[in-house]
């Protein structure tokens, strides 16, 4: 480089890019742009967290019930491909393509998601801690929660009842179901916790990724479906089901099945994620600042 002038630099999908040749205050540069990118991001999704936060509790409860009926799309899709495939090794990839489709109704209809929001809603709070950001995060988990299992249940009665779908749906989707059963309330418990912290990367990656939002999220959730994580939302409407179908009863469904689930994708989204996205930028952050 001649005359102290710098590399021009192309920005793609979010991220700076230069040639190879660099120079030590090119190096610094480009730490900058990184940590300006990092806060920029944690930013965003702050304030889209605080906006959840002040939302009126019927119009998050509304919307979470539109994502628990919704999210079932996943578990419906995976079952017509299971039931429309022959028995091979490669039957489970493949059926394992149904799982993004509800997920993609769900987070571009913007619906209100409890997995979602354990980080969404963690960042406001480990932000600036106050007595209201803790009410108001643990008001908006309990109502979003409280809602998406509401809209589970109601899909699965309906899955079940065969108001929805045709018998060999049902069957099939049974069948897919009967796989969180093999799983120890604790073991279910540790193995939510990948899929939280996947999900809250999830919510942390799409506003960096607008243009291939459908892909990310794709990705994302199809890997969910074939490492075989647990999802509390999608996996709640696979426990009622199997409730309504006799295979449960509803001890089993809520503490053995639910339950950890929810408790392990806490953990990894809230507690895991979210914790590392604000210390990745806390540094940085000006004392009081609330930008």
């Amino acid at each position: 480089m001649t005359g102290g002038a710098k590399r021009p630099r192309v920005r793609c999908m979010g991220v700076m890019v230069t040639s190879n040749s660099a120079s030590p205050d090119d190096h610094d540069d480009d730490d900058d742009l990184k940590a300006a990118d990092a806060k920029d991001l944690h930013r965003t999704v702050r304030e889209e967290g605080e906006e959840e936060l002040r939302r009126p509790a019927m119009s998050l409860f509304w919307s979470g019930i539109a994502a628990g009926i919704a999210i079932t799309v996943s578990l419906v899709t995976e079952a017509a491909l299971h039931a429309a495939l022959p028995e091979t090794p490669w039957r489970e990839l493949v059926v394992g393509l149904g799982y993004p489709v509800g997920f993609l109704v769900v987070i571009l209809g913007r619906m209100q998601l409890f997995t979602e929001s354990t980080i969404t809603a963690m960042l406001p709070l480990v932000t600036r801690p106050s007595g209201w950001a803790l009410a108001r995060t643990l008001r908006l988990w309990g109502i979003v929660l409280t809602a998406n299992l509401t809209g589970t249940a109601i899909a699965a009665l309906a899955l079940a009842s065969g108001a929805l779908g045709s018998d060999a749906i049902r069957e099939a989707a049974v069948s897919i179901s009967v796989g969180i059963t093999e799983l120890s309330a604790g073991r279910t418990f540790v193995n939510a916790i990948p899929a939280g912290f996947m999900i809250a990367i999830l919510a942390w990656a799409l506003p960096n990724a607008r243009d291939q939002s459908v892909l990310v999220i794709v990705i994302f959730t199809y890997v969910l479906a074939i490492a075989g994580f647990s999802h509390s939302i999608v996996g709640s409407g696979e426990a009622f089901l199997l409730m309504f179908t006799g295979h449960t009863g509803v001890w089993q469904t809520l503490a053995g099945l639910i339950a950890p689930a929810v408790s392990g994708n806490l953990v990894g989204g809230a507690g895991v994620f979210a914790l590392l996205a604000h210390a990745q930028v806390r540094g940085e952050m000006p004392q009081g600042d609330d930008s």
